[in-house]
């Protein structure tokens, strides 16, 4: 059998071991195994078992990933999620579906402490759904509201995904979160336009409710401060060069339990926890990314990606044109594959072809991040919308039916950031 086609066979049965249930690690992780020791023997297939997690788990760059989450954490067990909602809400509740405004700029604040998209739906699905109940909101404009929310904790800054890509890709992983911030305030601001124009057609899915005086508002903001100077720092040191990711994150986690301490809002169990969790994720993260690049160099092996590149490259059609059919690939790809697996899986075949025709990696992160969001939304794989439905108990077919109306945000935010780069790439190109 010729390597391409060893490689062929390889990603399908990494792909048929994914949907029988196997961890997406060991799914990656034995074809890895097996494919090497088909192409060069035995002997190196057992050395690379024991060589590739010590050389992927003493590269310094991914403690970024467990600062960042235990950030998040630290940030879940001080309130700031309530407090995002609760000023979200005397801000905007008036409003037609202003609860639901509410929900999506606290998801919108929320994503700035934490690099989790499952985290925040649970969160927010917690906390904002029995609000909306209590105004009588449509369960469906609810829970879609919370799914698609969700998804902005991989895009605005700090993102584990972002942290993923630019590991695989060498790629600046400060100048990845720097690129997040401008797509991800413009796609938050699409959701919340969508919001405005359904309870606009229809005020019974989210009436408005009572006003706030000035002087409530205001001082609703007592309880955001720390965590918006807090998320103000780390990306200004990011931005202007005065600490790295990884240094970045130290002071995130460190900045994160010091607000909660002061608000006297972590206790002995919430900071155990919030430790337990941060270790839970983080070695799902971690042995997951060492069995992609067990995977990845048996892929390499077999030279199929830079095959695939050279004959996609060589195609007698416009770069762009090309480009336009690869990206919109990942949409159906992304209803079949959970959305990790479908970037550790297609980064080292998409990666040579993006440097190939010389578009910029930190454009083409961010793009990868939206497809990436987009797949939480997309059933049946849809993560985001299992985890809502978990929460707050309503019919994965109505939560399904509230995603609809955003998908035309998420689609038309995409194709903005495609036609104009300069808005992913404005900040980077100006960081000190």
């Amino acid at each position: 059998m010729s390597p391409h086609m060893t490689g062929v066979f390889g990603i399908i049965g990494f792909l048929t071991l994914a949907f029988l249930g196997l961890p997406l690690a060991f799914s990656f992780a034995t074809m890895g195994f097996v494919g090497i020791m088909l192409i060069r023997g035995v002997a190196p297939g057992l050395s690379s078992i024991g060589d590739t997690p010590y050389s992927e788990m003493a590269n310094y760059v991914l403690s970024t990933i467990p600062l960042f989450v235990l950030m998040g954490q630290f940030a879940f067990h001080s309130g700031i999620s309530r407090d995002l909602f609760k000023a979200a809400h005397k801000w905007m509740g008036k409003l037609p579906g202003g609860l639901a405004l509410a929900t999506m700029l606290a998801c919108t604040g929320f994503a700035a402490c934490t690099g989790s998209s499952v985290a925040s739906a649970a969160t927010m699905g917690t906390i904002a759904f029995p609000e909306m109940q209590r105004y009588k909101y449509h369960p469906r404009l609810s829970t879609g509201v919370i799914a698609v929310g969700g998804t902005l904790g991989i895009l605005i800054p700090p993102s584990t995904t972002f942290i993923i890509y630019g590991i695989i890709t060498q790629t600046s992983i400060g100048d990845l979160f720097i690129a997040g911030i401008f797509p991800g305030i413009i796609l938050s601001a699409f959701f919340c336009g969508t919001i405005y124009l359904i309870c606009k057609r229809h005020p019974e899915f989210g009436p408005p409710g009572e006003p706030f005086s000035f002087r409530e508002r205001f001082t609703s903001l007592a309880g955001i401060w720390g965590m918006v100077a807090l998320f103000i720092l780390v990306i200004a040191g990011l931005y202007f060069g005065f600490f790295a990711p990884s240094e970045a994150g130290t002071i995130g986690a460190f900045g994160a339990l010091v607000i909660a301490l002061v608000r006297r809002r972590m206790t002995w169990s919430s900071f155990w926890t919030a430790l337990l969790e941060t270790a839970r994720t983080s070695c799902f993260i971690l042995i997951t990314l060492v069995g992609a690049m067990l995977f990845n160099t048996f892929l390499t092996m077999t030279g199929l990606p830079q095959a695939a590149s050279q004959w996609i490259t060589t195609l007698p059609v416009p770069p762009f044109v090309t480009m336009i059919i690869i990206l919109f690939f990942y949409i159906p790809l992304g209803m079949l594959i959970e959305g990790m697996a479908m970037l550790l899986l297609t980064i080292p075949f998409v990666f040579p072809i993006i440097q190939g025709f010389g578009y910029d990696p930190v454009w083409f992160g961010v793009i990868m991040c939206v497809l990436v969001e987009f797949s939480l939304i997309s059933p049946p794989v849809a993560i985001n919308l299992y985890v809502v439905q978990g929460v707050t108990k309503v019919p994965l077919h109505e939560v399904a039916r509230g995603i609809v109306p955003f998908i035309a945000a998420y689609l038309f935010c995409l194709v903005l950031l495609i036609i104009f780069p300069q808005i992913s790439l404005f900040l980077p190109g100006t960081m000190k």
